[in-house]
């Protein structure tokens, strides 16, 4: 029987109690495989895994041999280095299929997220003047909008009237799915494109996206999603959830370096689709003819086809070395393990709101186990930028979004219950 932790009904804020908890937790050798930054001379604790992911030790190594495999072969690396340089991108789909819940040949590594966010949208967005539109939600991460926007704009429409934005209602900080649904259904004729982030950066909500790509295809809509803040992080059915399309980060919950390659999913029922306009390169050009240099393009029958570029192999080193770690604890227990770190950090906060006259903190990531993933955002009703400030001293190393919200995000791979009553006991000083 594998092993879980147990929480138990009745949940304590002790350092013993976290302890007990660490000494089960099947995962806890993992945080040994990470560098815990030093702040103030003491080991961080660390939160910030949902906006960069802490650098495995074995990171180096693998950098190292790819840097040893160019002095020792210069190009002929392409074909006779350990992980030969032309097939490098080939090792990842196996890996990535687990934690996106796609098939292998639906996945490519390449680029940078926005850079795929573009590729995509010039496949998947093709407005026409009647139906246009692109709903997406409102406060999605900036560089989400501001890629949305350009991509109207170069189809010749306007922003103003194109996009429709689905936000919280009134007194609210989650965006209810009804009302995504409802607002699909509203624009059911008009609407081109539907594109959500898989997680909220600013509150942490994971939204519904069975429901959502189902509510977009009977809206005869493209469905895509942007999950920087999904990937490595909570369960995903890619494949099975009929997603068109889906790219991400690799720098956050997969710890592969800041400005770290991207990670493309797009729907095999697209391959045979010969007439999806693409910006073509010719690492997406058919393998076995691609060094011929023809003039005509012809694209690889799986996702690969919309590469641009050969592999960036020195980023995708540390991407690798990553991922190896992500195959040996296996996304299940992952996720087991994330979901128990939530719930004894909302016990934790709850306890800290209970110990004085008024709340302290208003949670605004939905409590549902189903509904967020690692983050958790705290609302700051007073003072938030004074103790975020104080957190820092403290050797807490969490993330501050303007106006007054601290998100953190407990990772399983090396952050421990402890490092949950730590903050908490810190936390609590602050308010004293």
């Amino acid at each position: 029987m594998e092993e879980k932790i147990g929480l138990g009904i009745e949940l304590k804020n002790t350092v013993d109690y976290a302890r007990f908890l660490d000494q089960q937790d099947p995962l806890r050798t993992f945080r040994d495989k990470f560098y815990i930054p030093l702040v103030n001379g003491k080991e961080a604790i660390y939160f910030t895994g949902n906006s960069l992911g802490l650098q495995p030790k074995a990171a180096q190594d693998y950098v190292l041999n790819e840097l040893e495999d160019w002095a020792n072969y210069g190009v002929e690396g392409h074909h006779f280095a350990r992980n030969p340089w032309v097939e490098y991108h080939e090792m990842f789909p196996a890996m990535l299929s687990k934690i996106t819940g796609a098939k292998e040949e639906e996945l490519v590594v390449m680029n940078q997220l926005t850079v795929n966010l573009h590729l995509l949208m010039t496949s998947f967005y093709r407005p026409t003047k009647e139906r246009f539109r692109i709903i997406c939600e409102a406060k999605a991460f900036p560089s989400d909008q501001y890629a949305i926007n350009s991509q109207v704009k170069l189809h010749g429409f306007d922003p103003e009237d194109t996009i429709i934005e689905v936000a919280p209602r009134s007194g609210e900080y989650n965006i209810r799915t009804e009302d995504i649904l409802s607002t699909i259904e509203k624009y059911k004729d008009s609407t081109a494109l539907v594109l959500f982030g898989g997680v909220n950066y600013y509150n942490g909500q994971v939204f519904n996206m069975p429901a959502i790509t189902n509510a977009a295809h009977a809206a005869g809509a493209f469905c895509g999603f942007d999950l920087a803040h999904a990937a490595g992080n909570i369960e995903l059915q890619l494949h099975n959830w009929n997603v068109d399309f889906a790219c991400w980060c690799s720098y956050k919950y997969m710890n592969s370096g800041p400005g770290g390659v991207s990670g493309v999913f797009i729907h095999e029922k697209h391959f045979a689709q010969t007439d999806i306009p693409r910006l073509a390169g010719w690492w997406g050009h058919d393998k076995e003819s691609r060094f011929k240099m023809d003039k005509e393009f012809n694209p690889i029958p799986t996702a690969e086809g919309w590469q641009l570029s050969n592999a960036p192999v020195i980023s995708m080193a540390v991407h690798k070395a990553s991922l190896d770690i992500f195959e040996e604890a296996g996304m299940e227990r992952l996720i087991q393990k994330s979901k128990a770190l939530s719930k004894y950090l909302f016990f934790i906060l709850d306890e800290i709101n209970k110990s004085g006259a008024e709340d302290f903190i208003e949670i605004i990531t939905p409590r549902n186990e189903n509904e967020h993933g690692c983050q958790i955002s705290m609302l700051m009703l007073k003072d938030g930028k004074k103790i975020y400030e104080e957190l820092k001293k403290q050797s807490v190393i969490a993330d501050w979004r303007e106006p007054n919200v601290i998100r953190i995000a407990p990772v399983p791979l090396y952050n421990s219950f402890e490092d949950i009553f730590r903050f908490g006991e810190i936390l609590q000083s602050c308010r004293n």
